[in-house]
C-alpha cells in the first residue's frame, strides 16, 4: 500500500504556526483575524486554503513580511526547515533589515539613567519617601 498523496494546499493559520512566523496555531489564527495578515492583499479568514504560489503580508509588531509561499507542510519543523517554506521579497528584506537598523541606532542613543532605576537610585527614593512621611 502507498501513502495517500500530500495534500498541496493547507490551512493559512496552520501554515503560519509551520513556518513559525506565530508560536502557536492560535496566535496565528488570531492575527488572521484580526486582518493582520493578507493574503494576495486581501483579508482572509484562517481557515482559508493555501498552496505555493500564494503572496502572503505578514504584520506582528512593528514587524513587516511579505512572503511567497514555495512550499507547504503541515507539520511544525525546525527553523532552517522552516525557512524553505516561503521566499521573502527583496523589498520587504531591505525595508525590515532598514527598519532594524534604525531600531538599534535608536536604542543606543538611549541617554544613561533614563530607563528603570538602579538599585542605589532606588534606595535613594525609598530613603527620600520614608523622611517626607
Amino acid at each position: 500500500m502507498s501513502d495517500p498523496p500530500a495534500d498541496p494546499a493547507l490551512r493559512l493559520d496552520k501554515w503560519l504556526w509551520a513556518a513559525r512566523f506565530f508560536k502557536t496555531r492560535s496566535l496565528a489564527a488570531q492575527a488572521v483575524s484580526g486582518g493582520k495578515v493578507q493574503l494576495d492583499g486581501q483579508r482572509v479568514k484562517p481557515g482559508r486554503r493555501i498552496a505555493a504560489g500564494a503572496r502572503l503580508e505578514i504584520r506582528r509588531g512593528e514587524q513587516r513580511w511579505e512572503v511567497v509561499v514555495s512550499a507547504v507542510n503541515a507539520q511544525r519543523r525546525p527553523a532552517k526547515e522552516a525557512l524553505l517554506l516561503y521566499r521573502e521579497t527583496d523589498e520587504s528584506l531591505r525595508l525590515r533589515t532598514s527598519e532594524e537598523a534604525r531600531r538599534r541606532q535608536v536604542a543606543a542613543r538611549r541617554a544613561h539613567g533614563s530607563g528603570r532605576p538602579t538599585k542605589r537610585q532606588r534606595r535613594e527614593i525609598v530613603r527620600f519617601t520614608l523622611r517626607e512621611s
